[in-house]
């Protein structure tokens, strides 16, 4: 399974940019590790033609301002300018800065037309604050991206920093959610068996229809329709089970062990939201707290990590700065279920053996799926066929 094109998310990108309505605007991508904002930005660039067009990946090229300003340059298909040159002396960080947005503001695509960059991670600007005379890079970003006559969207996987950033940012800006993938999206990308290939039969073919879809509902409820959680899944099913029924619950099982996909890619979101948050050792705890039982209110919180309500409460905040945590009605819980289940099956001295992580799959399954049709549930233990294989297969239980 690849990651679909998303057409409406397309579209709606596009129309912004357009002003289809009458109003250009300037599209801000928000969505987590995983949910195609990268695919997206890529698959513009395409349609809108790259000799008009420049995706800048700020996460690889937000070094210093003189080394990124030279990488923008360097890469642009606009007309060179002197961005940032014949000064006599290099530039230093606030002068690459300021010739930075200058590039973004007047380059030009052929025929004198506006310039569209696509910004992957923008956020990541925010680095350079530490630089003299950069105290409010993103304030200027968006002060110069606002009154720009170019084109531009915008991604981030900081949801509540982009929020925040944007409060009192120009009308310009839309905010655009990434959607969580649907049971239909995902069924449209699983490959057909080899074996219904070479049965053209009508109830061989009625018989697949039933499979993929049943496989597309389980990939889905298990993923939360996360694009970067279903490929893993769906693919590790059909890819283990080229003769007999993919099985997404023993694929989930196998991405999670330690040196699974599933549990680096858990891990990549983990440590680098972690890194982007103030007090490393202490989130952390809470999200070990979290993943025994959630939701929990700020004082359940505390008494748990033994910490003051005060204290606790900034811990909170910074985990919900980094969109690793939610509140509701104040009761704090995991954004992600999946992430929970890694913390769950990974935050202890050891690493889980086959029988702990089937174990905490099955709670994770039965709480997925969808209580008003069948129950598909893990076997409560491993079998062991004839060869000495463990079977961790799925029971139906009406």
């Amino acid at each position: 399974m690849m990651i679909p094109e998303r057409p409406a998310l397309e579209r709606r990108v596009l129309d912004a940019l357009n002003g289809t309505d009458g109003q250009p605007r300037i599209p801000v991508v928000l969505g987590g590790c995983g949910s195609g904002r990268t695919a997206l930005l890529l698959r513009l660039r395409d349609l809108i033609g790259r000799s008009s067009c420049q995706y800048l990946d700020i996460e690889r090229i937000a070094t210093t301002p003189e080394r990124c300003l030279t990488a923008i340059r360097d890469a642009s298909p606009f007309p060179a300018h002197p961005y940032g040159q014949g000064q006599g002396t290099p530039p230093g960080p606030r002068e690459a800065f300021d010739a930075t947005l200058a590039l973004l503001e007047i380059a030009r695509a052929p025929g004198d037309l506006p310039a569209t960059f696509l910004l992957d991670e923008v956020l990541e600007l925010r680095t350079f604050e530490s630089f003299p005379g950069l105290r409010s890079v993103l304030r200027d970003l968006i002060a110069a991206l606002g009154a720009s006559g170019n084109r531009f969207v915008l991604t981030t996987r900081y949801s509540a920093r982009a929020l925040r950033l944007l409060r009192d940012a120009p009308t310009a800006f839309e905010i655009i959610h990434v959607a969580p993938l649907s049971a239909a999206e995902i069924r449209a990308t699983l490959p057909a068996s080899a074996e219904s290939k070479n049965v053209p039969s009508a109830f061989r073919e009625a018989e697949e229809d039933r499979a993929r879809d049943d496989l597309a509902a389980l990939v889905h409820a298990l993923s939360d329709g996360r694009p970067a959680y279903a490929r893993l899944i769906a693919d590790t099913a059909t890819a283990h089970a080229p003769r007999d029924a993919a099985d997404p619950v023993s694929a989930l099982t196998a991405l999670l062990a330690p040196g699974g996909q599933l549990a680096a890619a858990c891990r990549f979101s983990y440590e680098l939201r972690l890194h982007r948050a103030r007090g490393y050792g202490a989130l952390k705890a809470i999200l070990d707290v979290l993943s025994r039982e959630e939701p929990l209110t700020l004082t359940e919180v505390a008494l748990r990590l033994h910490r003051t309500p005060g204290s606790t409460k900034d811990y909170l905040s910074w985990l919900e700065d980094v969109d690793l945590i939610v509140s509701r009605q104040k009761r704090y819980s995991f954004a992600d279920p999946m992430m929970r289940l890694w913390v769950r099956l990974h935050s202890r001295p050891v690493p889980p053996d086959a029988d702990e992580i089937a174990r905490e799959v099955h709670a994770f399954v039965m709480a997925r799926l969808p209580q008003a049709e069948p129950a598909l549930a893990l076997a409560g233990t491993a079998q062991t066929d004839d060869s000495g294989v463990r079977n961790w297969g799925i029971i139906e239980i009406d």
